[in-house]
């Protein structure tokens, strides 16, 4: 088991920063790639970014490309979320998720392990 804890959310004002945080804790693993999704009401979870263990790799949704980075402190077995120049449109509940194989992706699908979500809320 993984569990994962994320933190960092808040309200802020269109053109902010937040950073999140997920801490991960439980079976750990050699190589295995975290994500950030996120939902707003009424929508499907969508995908945010994605890092590799070794943070070699990363990958990012189109509409959060240059406003979002995301990286990871192994020896804290966390990893974040650094979003700037937020919009309205961002404010959702974010989560983080574990999947167990090397290889990045966007398909939430593939992802095994989910913490609780944390609320971003950003006011115009």
């Amino acid at each position: 088991q993984v569990q994962l804890v994320e933190s960092g959310g808040g309200l802020v004002q269109a053109g902010g920063s937040l950073r999140l945080s997920c801490a991960a804790s439980g079976r750990t693993f050699s190589s295995y790639v975290m994500g950030w999704f996120r939902q707003a009401p009424g929508k499907e979870r969508e995908f945010v970014a994605a890092i590799t263990w070794s943070g070699s790799s990363t990958y990012y949704a189109d509409y959060v490309k240059g406003r979002f980075t995301i990286s990871r402190d192994n020896a804290m077995n966390t990893v974040y979320l650094q979003m700037y120049s937020l919009k309205p449109e961002d404010t959702a509940v974010y989560y983080c998720a574990v999947r167990l194989t090397p290889a990045i992706t966007s398909l939430y699908t593939e992802y095994r392990y989910w913490g609780q979500g944390t609320q971003v809320t950003v006011s115009s």
